[in-house]
């Protein structure tokens, strides 16, 4: 479930929420979230990165200061830098957004601080190495175990550790951290998803050390592959990508492109696309959409996430139906557990009014779809499509067996799950951008 925490409806849309251990009372309690955990398998976000200028814990700190039980939990600028920063420096660290991450807060006393802020002003990043630091964390997890939460998802980890010096983005020390709190996690049954956008290599490594991983290179591959009637760059992912994924064609995000660009070097850290080839995707996107995406991503629509693609995929796919049951079928066929992001299930639209009412340049794939809207799109013939090849991911069981992928050339591909005496297999003639499943 997205953040259902107080409050729902921040300047981040949960991601900033006041208060991690509390549920916002809108959507229920505890209580109720212990009762869903009973049926189901409960994954819940763990923000490990920030927390609100407007929770407790920092107004603590704004009204006492160092007298504060919080005095260390949030990081400023001189506590990275104590002796104060060099322009290299500062222009080392890595944010995907442009400025600098501080924001200058004055406290109840009249003196004021630069705040490590990575992602907004009011989104304060924490000292998570510091002893309040682990408290906080360790009570939300506490709070977690005792609803009967299954899994976290740790969000926006790999901002998480900060060095001078350094870019300050998933440094050793990260995947230290990553560790350790997988430790803390798993010693109360709980399992644990790392959400990171980065290089491709990154997330091959970390999800050595973790449960989950999501596979956010395959969304702007499998586009790629539809506009470029080619497999080859897919498969060459296919080949390498981690088994332990979460695979999406779509979030509450973007759709990312950092996922398969280079590395911090990339004379040594070529990317799944050559910057060319990044170049025409995202163009297509625009393309596609007919320039709505344009309106939503990089500068435009005060976006922040300078690497992604704000768009909804159905739009990005042009919203021809054949193209996006074909993208959805090689999801459901490629190594890891499917996530369907609730706009992309109803087959929803870019929402330029909620664009033009909020001007964040996400919340172009966040609709707010009322009762009769949901039971509309459920009855579109894509849609049911789209419901009949979920109810196959998930009943058949050659999904619990072993994959294995063929491509005899670029403009076809196979790709088969086996288990006992039964098997899926997926064929896709790019060419004609057509498929056919044949199973036992």
């Amino acid at each position: 479930m997205l953040p259902f925490f107080h409050p729902i409806d921040g300047a981040d849309a949960g991601f900033d929420p006041i208060d991690h251990t509390l549920v916002d009372p809108r959507l229920g309690t505890w209580e109720d979230v212990k009762a869903l955990s009973e049926d189901i398998d409960v994954m819940a976000d763990l923000i490990v990165n920030h927390v609100s200028a407007l929770s407790p814990q920092y107004q603590d700190y704004h009204s006492k200061g160092e007298a504060s039980d919080y005095a260390s939990l949030f990081l400023t600028m001189s506590s990275v830098f104590p002796k104060g920063a060099s322009e290299a420096e500062l222009l080392k660290i890595y944010r995907p957004r442009p400025g600098l991450p501080f924001t200058v807060k004055t406290l109840a006393d009249g003196s004021s601080q630069l705040f490590w802020t990575t992602f907004t002003p009011n989104q304060l990043d924490i000292n998570i190495e510091s002893e309040s630091g682990k408290q906080y964390l360790s009570g939300i997890l506490n709070v977690f175990s005792k609803a009967g939460i299954k899994s976290i998802r740790m969000d926006a980890t790999g901002y998480a550790i900060k060095r001078a010096g350094t870019n300050c983005f998933m440094l050793p020390e990260t995947y230290d951290f990553i560790d350790s709190f997988s430790e803390q996690a798993h010693a109360l049954g709980i399992e644990v998803l790392v959400e990171i956008h980065s290089y491709y290599m990154d997330q091959i490594e970390i999800a050595k050390k973790v449960d989950w991983v999501y596979d956010f290179a395959l969304p702007p591959l499998i586009l790629h592959a539809i506009f470029r009637k080619t497999s080859k760059y897919l498969v060459k992912w296919l080949e390498i990508a981690p088994r332990n994924c979460l695979t999406v064609l779509d979030t509450h995000d973007g759709i990312g492109v950092i996922d398969v660009g280079s590395g911090t070097d990339p004379s040594t850290q070529s990317g799944l696309l050559d910057p060319i080839e990044i170049d025409f995707l995202v163009e297509e996107i625009h393309k596609k959409s007919r320039g709505e995406s344009k309106l939503a991503t990089g500068a435009a629509a005060s976006n922040l996430d300078l690497y992604q693609v704000n768009c909804t995929f159905f739009d990005a796919l042009g919203k021809n139906e054949q193209s996006y049951l074909l993208a959805r079928v090689l999801q459901f066929f490629s190594p890891g557990i499917p996530q369907v992001y609730y706009v992309g299930l109803l087959g929803g639209s870019n929402d330029l009014e909620l664009l033009a009412r909020t001007n964040v340049g996400r919340d172009i794939n966040r609709q707010y779809f009322s009762k009769e809207e949901v039971n509309q799109q459920l009855h579109s013939q894509m849609v049911q499509s789209l419901v009949e090849l979920i109810r196959f991911r998930n009943t058949h069981k050659a999904f619990n067996g072993s994959f294995a992928l063929a491509a005899k050339d670029e403009n076809h591909l196979t790709l088969t799950w086996t288990h006992e005496n039964e098997f899926a297999t997926l064929e896709v003639d790019f060419d004609q951008l057509m498929y056919h499943i044949h199973s036992s």
